[in-house]
């Protein structure tokens, strides 16, 4: 197979990754959304589902689709190497000033890829039911219905 070819499959690829990557994103943040905002919207606590998935599977979904587009993009960047080195080279032409902007670049991808592995989250007392919706603070009926 041609290395155009092998390209085109994989720019295709990118393409077909990337769309659900952007629309299960929308659907996540405005049609799926999370339990305070169901209040807000539906007035009770409802549970919100897609294809019978909620916001949380298809965030799943999202997350392998995104590690599925950042293997393909890497492939993408091995297949055009030469390419990017060529055009860094006539763009920068010192080698120091290149090399120092292809270093600050990796640590800014390295950065933003891993930062999640280095920090610890803030801790916040929720009460009980706090999450997915439950316990919002609206007053109990008798019962215990809201």
């Amino acid at each position: 197979m041609s290395k155009a070819r092998i390209n085109l499959i994989i720019d295709a690829l990118l393409l077909l990754s990337i769309a659900p990557i952007v629309g299960i994103g929308l659907l996540i943040n405005y049609v799926l959304v999370p339990g305070v905002q169901r209040w807000e919207i539906y007035g009770r606590n409802v549970e919100l589902l897609f294809w019978g998935l909620d916001r949380h599977d298809w965030g799943a979904i999202h997350y392998f689709v995104g590690l599925i587009f950042l293997a393909l993009l890497v492939l993408h960047v091995a297949l055009h190497w030469g390419a990017i080195v060529g055009i860094s080279r006539k763009l920068i032409p010192r080698r120091f000033t290149r090399r120092l902007v292809a270093a600050i670049l990796v640590a800014l991808v390295i950065l933003m890829t891993a930062f999640s592995a280095f920090i610890k989250p803030e801790l916040r007392e929720g009460g009980a039911g706090m999450g997915h919706g439950r316990g919002h603070s609206r007053p109990m009926r008798p019962g215990g219905m809201h």
